[in-house]
């Protein structure tokens, strides 16, 4: 019967060929884990240990779904955002640590707001909503999306992580299940891929996430277009909208704030000094 350690080799032998030859040892070493359920240390001291069965089946299939590009997040069901763990499938886009710096902005600005209401547009797998309620206590959150399949994603992240009676999920376009409500805060990661741009995205984004959580028309600035002014309306006054914006965007989307009547418009920078988030305050 062949070994872990072999198992690993054929593996990583297996995605070099893939289209991410520089992560094939990472990419069969991290599904060989989550599908035995142990971490790098067991693996290093059992990695003579006998593998096989419906298992070591199951780890080929995995390994062949990663050669043809599927985004390992997707094959092992699940993803880390903001030290939390999320459950995500192709209903939802996966979540990226650049839009962590969301979450930071709005923690920096919530504490402006004794009690802040919060409505997340296009939540799917709810990581933004989910990660403001566990890092402020006091937040009301509201999460929509207009996939109710991705509503299905989030509210069983909720459940699992703990926040399902601290988190209201509504079905709906943009911001129109509460055209009639105010909220301190508007935060969004919404599409902003160009469709212009779309051969020059990998085969995991173009051919696995969905394209309604990522192409906003051929400049990637249609949904800012009507969220920007929408959030507007159901601020409060000194309320914030906070956005994540794509790269290059950030004098457009601003222009877009400052027409809609926003004032103190200020971004954050990700980790490579690209404007990744907006801000302004009604």
């Amino acid at each position: 019967m062949t070994s872990l350690r072999e198992w690993l080799q054929q593996g990583e032998a297996r995605l070099q060929a893939g289209p991410h030859p520089e992560r094939a040892r990472l990419d069969a070493e991290n599904l060989l884990l989550h599908l035995i359920g142990k971490n790098r240390a067991w693996l290093l001291a059992h990695s003579d240990d006998e593998f096989g069965g419906c298992k070591s089946i199951g780890y080929a299939q995995q390994i062949e779904r990663r050669f043809a590009g599927e985004p390992i997040q997707y094959i092992t069901g699940e993803c880390e955002f903001y030290g939390l763990r999320f459950l995500v499938n192709r209903d939802v886009l996966i979540p990226r640590p650049e839009t962590e710096h969301l979450v930071e902005k709005v923690s920096d600005l919530a504490p402006l707001f004794p009690s802040p209401r919060v409505v997340d547009v296009g939540t799917g797998s709810g990581a933004i909503a989910i990660a403001l309620a566990h890092e402020w206590p006091c937040v009301k959150v509201t999460a929509i999306d207009i996939s109710q399949r991705a509503l299905d994603v989030a509210k069983l992240n909720a459940k699992l992580i703990g926040f399902e009676s601290r988190l209201r999920f509504l079905e709906g376009d943009l911001l129109e299940p509460v055209a009639e409500e105010q909220f301190e805060f508007v935060v969004s990661n919404p599409p902003y891929v160009a469709t212009d741009d779309r051969a020059s995205l990998t085969v995991e984004v173009r051919d696995h996430e969905p394209e309604v959580a990522l192409f906003a028309g051929s400049n990637g600035l249609d949904i800012y277009r009507r969220l920007a002014p929408a959030a507007y309306s159901v601020l409060v006054p000194g309320g914030y909208a906070v956005f994540e914006i794509g790269y290059g965007q950030a004098r457009d989307v601003a222009e877009l704030f400052a027409n809609a009547g926003f004032v103190e418009i200020e971004f954050a920078k990700d980790l490579q000094g690209i404007d990744r988030v907006i801000a302004g305050r009604r």
